[in-house]
């Protein structure tokens, strides 16, 4: 009796150690599997994260790439303004010399016209040599044409007056700390440089720019990098509207009234400037990208070399403002420059 239930017991034991084996071998199956997909997940992983330090090292060689560009630029737009602001200096002297000289010049002239004035009141009839002389050099011509050739010759060099004067405050070089600056004389400055551009040509009527000026404070800034803002901001407008001006003619060109319109105006402790044109406008695919370092829609050898991330980096990094866009496609665009009063 013991013996069998000797027998009976192991038996019992053998089912129980069967079944745990099934359930270890399970166990164990289950595990292997379990192992196999961690494995395979870790070397997805592995794999994405070498991607990713791919991506990152190239990325990062890209950034370093774009800042050495930025100083690179940042020097030579430090140097050709320093430059500019020489030769506008240089301009200065003998413009002043010649504004300086004609004035008197003028008066002589006058001085002297009055004087052959009493010649000829007084000697009506001059001999046949003088005669021939003042008919030979068209005196009465000289007479009237004189007077307007110098005039000519001073409103010249007031435009090259203006024009060295803008290109000074233009060129401004910026210190290491921000100075007070005149955002409206800052503009304006920028749209004389840029007046050639806005005259007409043979092609179309001139460019009409409204400004529309507010009763605004001088703000702390670095003057010469908001001005080159202005500058690619201006210079844009132009282009976007030179390319929406692109197979009309003269009279449809006229009719459709090229315009840029510049607004100033205070808005809770900060300066707004709006520049808006009337061209094409741009599509939201554009919109999305205008601000990447790199973008640009001009082909090699156009534009002004001043991208508008520069710009937004200028404005936002530099002055703690921000740089946006609206634009409605086929109606135009719309940059709008936030600067904080501090």
């Amino acid at each position: 009796m013991n013996c069998e239930q000797e027998i009976q017991r192991l038996e019992k034991a053998n089912r129980i150690l069967q079944k745990k084996l099934i359930r270890s071998e399970v166990d164990r199956v289950r595990l292997e599997e379990t192992n196999s997909k961690k494995e395979t997940l870790l070397k997805n992983v592995i794999n994405e994260l070498k991607q990713s330090q791919i991506q990152l090292e190239d990325r990062r060689h890209e950034l370093e790439k774009t800042l050495f560009n930025l100083q690179t630029m940042q020097d030579k737009m430090s140097a050709l303004g320093s430059m500019v602001a020489d030769v506008a200096h240089e301009i200065n002297n003998p413009v002043g010399f010649i504004m300086g000289n004609l004035n008197p010049a003028f008066e002589y002239i006058h001085e002297l016209f009055r004087l052959l004035d009493l010649y000829q009141q007084y000697y009506p009839e001059p001999c046949p040599e003088i005669q021939a002389e003042m008919t030979a050099m068209d005196y009465e011509y000289v007479r009237e044409d004189l007077p307007k050739l110098i005039s000519s010759m001073k409103e010249g060099t007031d435009r090259i007056s203006k024009l060295s004067n803008s290109l000074r405050t233009f060129s401004r070089t910026d210190a290491e700390y921000k100075l007070l600056f005149n955002i409206h004389e800052g503009i304006d400055s920028t749209l004389y440089i840029l007046q050639h551009r806005l005259k007409a040509t043979q092609d179309r009527p001139q460019i009409q720019v409204v400004k529309k000026y507010a009763d605004i404070p001088l703000i702390e800034c670095f003057p010469g990098q908001l001005n080159q803002v202005f500058m690619n901001l201006l210079a844009n407008a132009i282009d976007a509207l030179e390319e929406s001006n692109f197979g009309l003619s003269f009279a449809e060109i006229e009719q459709k009234n090229n315009q840029i319109t510049i607004i100033t105006s205070l808005f809770a402790n900060s300066i707004l400037i709006q520049v808006k044109d009337n061209g094409f406008g741009i599509s939201d695919e554009l919109k999305s990208k205008i601000f990447e370092h790199s973008f640009t829609t001009k082909p090699v050898g156009k534009g002004t070399g001043l991208g508008l991330a520069i710009a937004q980096q200028i404005i936002v990094q530099k002055h703690g403002g921000k740089l946006e866009v609206n634009s409605v496609p086929g109606e135009g665009s719309e940059f709008i420059i936030t600067l904080p009063i501090e």
